[in-house]
């Protein structure tokens, strides 16, 4: 049985709570936050142990996996210190996304995992559900072929006008994530920028992609959208077909070449997944599952490393915004 616990009680850090209660495999034995109010309440909802110091935390419960689940500026300033103390200590890491707000830091956190065999991950839940597992074998067993385009688009309604910055770091670590699990490593970037009326920061961005592979595509994100309405859509071509995932898991449609038959799965009401919600839960429980089958650090799903790479897309997306819509490579 795998003890776990969750630093950073608010909404997200209670979601990781709830999976984790009611995982098989796991038991929830204390969380922690800075906010002794907050951890108190969220502590006796889950009859668990309320720390406000992770080093205490550490040193008295016997702990073998950690979510982090603070917040701070653009969603990822409040993760580094307790990311390096948790991996110091040698626990399984999960951190929230981003993996920090600071490419460095997350450079930092990422060879600091490498360096001490922890494994190290993050939660990009957007690619844990079981549509993008099929199409993921569809791009594996070679029906898609060849890979030409990758288009993406993420759009949600959010105020936050915290940073100029905020859309790009907070939110796309997802849709980066998503393009760079069908399509791999991206080598270049091209981005245009707008600020919807009334909007101070950058809310709204249209960035051009090339991969590694030659491979083209095209992300178009924005914090101006009704949260009523679909929120993401993927569509990836290759010269042997295309397939197309609508809003996150809902449905996938394949598009073989040379044929009139398309293949259609859909989110079943009585099978599949009950919200978006369980996103987190698919995460989760394959972090644990990689735990539980002594996956090594290096191999891991969704890993820091994963992370990184997309928030090195996202900082080459802002210096071009920067720089007037030059195009940028992405460092390693």
């Amino acid at each position: 049985m795998l003890k776990a616990v969750v630093v950073g009680v608010n909404h997200i850090g209670k979601i990781h709570c709830r999976y984790y209660q009611e995982h098989k495999d796991v038991q929830l034995v204390a969380v922690c936050d800075l906010n002794e109010s907050l951890v108190k309440t969220v502590a006796n909802e889950f009859k668990v142990n309320a720390y406000t110091d992770l080093k205490t935390m550490i040193a008295n419960e016997q702990i073998d996996i950690i979510s982090i689940a603070t917040g701070g500026k653009e969603n990822g300033s409040h993760h580094y210190e307790p990311t390096m103390t948790a991996i110091e200590a040698g626990l399984n890491v999960l951190v929230e996304k981003p993996l920090s707000n600071s490419l460095q830091e997350a450079r930092e956190m990422v060879d600091f995992a490498r360096n001490n065999h922890v494994r190290l991950a993050c939660n990009l839940n957007h690619r844990f559900v079981p549509i993008a597992y099929q199409a993921k074998n569809l791009v594996d067993s070679d029906q898609v072929g060849t890979l030409l385009f990758v288009n993406m688009k993420l759009t949600i309604g959010n105020p936050n006008e915290s940073s100029p910055w905020i859309h790009l770091r907070a939110l796309h670590p997802h849709s980066i994530d998503v393009m760079r699990y069908f399509a791999g490593d991206i080598r270049r970037v091209q981005a245009f920028m707008t600020k919807a009326p009334g909007r101070t920061v950058w809310s709204t961005a249209s960035i051009n992609l090339e991969f590694e592979s030659g491979a083209v595509g095209h992300l178009t994100g924005s914090y101006d959208m009704d949260n009523n309405h679909p929120i993401e859509y993927c569509e990836v071509a290759g010269n042997k077909g295309r397939f197309v995932i609508d809003n996150v898991y809902e449905n996938l449609t394949f598009y073989p070449h040379k044929s009139s038959e398309i293949k259609v799965v859909r989110n079943s009401v009585l099978t599949g997944m009950n919200g978006f919600n369980e996103t987190f839960k698919n995460r989760i429980d394959t972090f644990i599952n990689e735990i539980l089958h002594s996956v090594p650090p290096e191999q891991i799903s969704g890993s820091g490393i994963d992370a990184l790479a997309a928030q090195t897309v996202i900082e080459a997306a802002i210096r071009s915004q920067m720089e007037n819509g030059a195009v940028i490579e992405v460092t390693k």
